[in-house]
């Protein structure tokens, strides 16, 4: 299973930003979808995930204003990220269970400025 994340970028803060994560391959089942960030310094979290039969969580830093969803059809989990703050400044992963198996894909820069 190949994970390709896209949509980070730099915005003010305020601002919002769309993540996309698309998974590949031999898919058997996403019974888990998730996203993970990683600031500099900082052990990497989870942000939001969302299981089979779109049960969704979320961290509590990010409750509100961050909602995650997924389109089966495209094996495709978003991330929309709204009201940001300097303090979500990371690197966002994307991850997936399949078969029993955990995939991360390759990253993606968000920067909040002040």
């Amino acid at each position: 299973v190949q994970l390709q994340a896209s949509g980070g970028g730099l915005v003010q803060a305020g601002g919002y930003l769309r993540l996309s994560c698309a998974a590949s391959g031999s898919i058997f089942s996403l019974n888990y979808m998730g996203w993970y960030r990683q600031a500099p310094g900082k052990q990497r979290e989870s942000v939001a995930s969302i299981i089979s039969g779109d049960m969704s969580s979320y961290a509590d830093s990010v409750k509100g204003r961050f909602t995650i969803s997924r389109d089966g059809a495209k094996n495709t989990v978003y991330l929309q990220m709204n009201s940001l703050t300097p303090e979500d400044t990371a690197v966002y992963y994307c991850n997936v269970v399949s078969a029993g198996y955990m995939y991360w894909g390759q990253g993606t820069q968000v920067t909040v400025s002040s």
